[in-house]
């Protein structure tokens, strides 16, 4: 974003070039997330994490040193497509997590995503040069690669490779360093069912012949379109706000900080449905008024703003968390990534939502708020699941919501 800035001077009287920078970017992500879901369901969370997360470092400093626009169109395609590693990580996170734990262990890890964004404010506001702006931020990823001695690969994904002795090894040492006694039965009792040896076509196959999958993808994909459109959109829009473009920059990730405070609490107290259907509804209302406030009343306009971005940031984390909870383990990062890969659309089409304000201001907020209320109509056709362990099958999945459970508790 701030590159796009400070290259602008160069690329004046040529407008379609700097919009197509962000656009390159999307197109490469949504490319990268058909691979590195179905690369992370079959060899493992941890490698791709890993692999993505140096790959992301490589083609971010090879940026820096281009001097060529076009060089720089692939790097930045390539860093979307291969340098993503958002995705695993966070799988991986949320399979080492028992229910009881997940939604305070997704907090701690959101705050980080914040203070990321901050953080990038900052760099960009003290470095001048977008070259050296690219190295401060990507050079540090490199030491991504020393997570392969740190991390321990996910022990649910094991079990459903049939990876049985690894996997048990990985919780001996967990409770070993957390100094809780284990028992051997305990681990005894842990069943699994193996995924089966196929294709990742194969795979989807089996997941899409299940009626409930499907209609629960369908709910998936208006849900990762409309957070990806909203927060997104919010986001771009916000440079239109007057003051210094860094601290806006950084206010609009400060204000998802509560955001992310009120999501824990209500995910404790009313599990996953209620909360996202009523942050849908409550980002949207306040989305749809905010054009109608009298321009007399500048702060009551920018409270309903900042409260809506807060809103897409509460929605966007649960989708994120949602949509892993709703799907077997054996193509849990696929369908993550399809559904991201589609989210990718509205994040798309987000920075042409500017361009609407020539025909009324208050255009883009309206179509924000209107695609929220839908996406909290939609939301009635899933079942709240946040009190179930993680299905590893298909037929699991589809028994969520009900009082049956047979597959690994945590």
């Amino acid at each position: 974003m701030f590159l796009d800035v400070r290259m602008a001077s160069k690329l004046a009287c040529q407008e379609w070039k700097r919009t197509l920078v962000g656009t390159i970017h999307n197109a490469g992500y949504m490319c990268g997330l058909w691979l590195v879901g179905p690369m992370s369901d079959r060899l493992g969370r941890k490698t791709i994490a890993i692999a993505t997360s140096v790959l992301g470092a490589l083609f971010g400093t090879l940026r820096s040193f281009s001097y060529s626009y076009w060089f720089y169109l692939v790097m930045e395609f390539l860093e979307g497509a291969l340098g993503d590693s958002f995705s695993p990580f966070y799988i991986l996170a949320l399979e080492l997590v028992s229910p009881k734990k997940r939604i305070p262990f997704y907090m701690y890890c959101s705050f980080g995503y914040c203070i990321g964004g901050i953080v990038v404010a900052l760099i960009a506001w003290v470095t001048p040069n977008w070259r050296w702006f690219l190295r401060a931020i990507y050079l540090p990823s490199f030491l991504f690669i020393f997570y392969s001695l740190l991390l321990d690969e996910s022990p649910r994904w094991l079990y459903t490779k049939g990876r049985r002795d690894k996997a048990e090894k990985i919780l001996e040492n967990a409770s070993k360093k957390n100094k809780i006694e284990l028992d051997k039965q305990v681990l005894d009792k842990l069943s699994c069912k193996v995924s089966p040896n196929v294709t990742f076509s194969e795979l989807l196959k089996s997941t899409f012949k299940s009626k409930l999958l499907r209609c629960r993808l369908l709910v998936c994909l208006v849900w990762w379109i409309t957070s990806a459109l909203v927060n997104y959109g919010l986001l771009i829009n916000s440079v239109s706000l007057q003051g210094n473009k860094y601290i806006i920059f950084g206010v609009m990730y400060l204000i998802d900080i509560p955001g992310i405070l009120i999501f824990s609490y209500i995910c404790k107290k009313f599990k996953r449905k209620r909360p996202l259907m009523i942050s849908f509804l409550a980002g949207g209302v306040f989305s749809i008024l905010q054009p109608f406030v009298q321009t007399n009343f500048p702060w009551v306009s920018l409270i309903f703003y900042m409260t809506a971005k807060m809103m897409s940031m509460l929605y966007f984390n649960l989708t994120y968390l949602y949509t892993l909870e709703l799907f077997p383990t054996y193509t849990r990062n696929s369908m993550h990534a399809l559904c991201s890969s589609f989210g990718r659309l509205g994040s798309t089409l987000a920075p042409q939502t500017p361009l609407l304000a020539m025909y009324w201001k208050g255009l883009p907020s309206l179509i924000f708020g209107l695609a929220a209320v839908i996406a909290a109509l939609v939301t009635c056709f899933v079942p709240d699941v946040s009190n179930e362990s993680l299905p590893d099958t298909v037929e699991q999945a589809e028994g969520m919501g009900t009082t049956k459970k047979t597959y690994i508790q945590g």
